[in-house]
């Protein structure tokens, strides 16, 4: 054997003996990892057992009894509940009284209740949304190193981005509830100042990836800042904006479900209501209204993603 051979015999040796090394220290690290969960789950358990008077693991197995209340006796007071029909088991109390909820608008027509908290609660996620994206724009290309004016704005932007993201929506719409009441607006307001955080962090990250080559050629005109980021810069990034914003839409709409369960109106408070009281044709009613419109919306979503960004794009990230 030559030395050539005998030296890559050593070094795939060496190769080989340190990628075991690797594998056994991964191995290692996710038992590890695997015996903390385990033991954090224990001990949350026994926490909770000890804060429930011992009730904890004795009610464990009734942890899905909450589901018989759900089966109605007639499924078709699920489609009547959600179009506000006159069910036959209506005894005069509120599980089936359906044709109250109706809101007339001419004569005899009329939107089901559903349909209308639901239209309210999408209303809340369109303007919270647009809310949040026209202001997240301009802060994005301030918070984008390569873009922005001023190191010292770029660094108080950030900071109140992240400040606006750092809270829950529910938190923020407890506080302005305080303030303005209860109601869509107070939901509008906490959604759109998270948005504005949420986005704008997505978009100054956009933003430091451009092609700086049409900025630069601007910057040696004598353009200035305003001129570059309207004419070099947001060509380049406003589809990608437009993707992230419809993804924050489907976002939204199931934080107003939230919120609306704490009062901010729109569906979710009905939810909530209809749940505790154990009215499962009316839960079922709504939960199936749900999913049918963040299942539009994704999907309309998707298709307007694909006519903003290109086909190319999605073929490309596929392959």
């Amino acid at each position: 054997m030559t030395a050539s051979a005998t030296i890559h015999s050593d070094a795939t040796r060496q190769q080989a003996d340190a990628w075991q090394r690797q594998t056994s220290l991964r191995r290692l690290y996710t038992v590890l990892g695997v015996g903390l969960l385990i033991t954090a789950m224990v001990a949350s358990m026994w926490f909770a057992d000890e804060a429930n008077a011992g009730h904890f693991f004795e009610r464990l197995p009734h942890i899905l009894d909450f589901l018989s209340w759900l089966i109605p006796k007639d499924w078709n007071d699920i489609w009547r509940a959600l179009f506000d029909i006159a069910s036959p088991s209506d005894k005069g109390t509120q599980e089936f009284n359906f044709p109250l909820g109706r809101v007339y608008i001419w004569g005899g027509f009329y939107i089901p209740e559903y349909f209308e908290l639901m239209l309210t609660t999408v209303n809340v996620a369109l303007v919270s949304t647009f809310i949040g994206f026209v202001f997240a724009v301009p802060f994005s290309f301030i918070a984008a190193r390569n873009l922005t004016p001023h190191p010292a704005l770029r660094l108080v932007v950030k900071r109140f981005m992240e400040l606006l993201r750092a809270f829950p929506e529910i938190v923020i719409a407890g506080l302005f509830a305080a303030i303005v009441s209860t109601g869509p607006i107070a939901a509008i307001i906490a959604i759109g100042l998270h948005s504005i955080g949420a986005l704008g962090k997505l978009f100054y990250e956009i933003n430091e990836n451009i092609d700086m080559r049409a900025e630069e050629g601007l910057r040696a005109v004598g353009a200035n800042w305003f001129e570059r980021v309207r004419f070099a810069d947001l060509p380049q990034v406003l589809p990608n904006f437009m993707s992230y914003t419809l993804l924050r839409i489907e976002i939204n709409v199931r934080a107003s479900t939230i919120i609306g369960a704490v009062g901010g109106g729109g569906i979710g408070e009905e939810l909530k209501l209809s749940i505790s009281r154990g009215f499962g044709a009316k839960t079922l009613a709504l939960v199936l209204l749900l999913f049918t419109t963040i299942f539009l919306i994704d999907q309309f979503s998707a298709w307007l993603r694909r006519k903003l960004v290109g086909e190319q794009a999605f073929l490309m990230s596929a392959a």
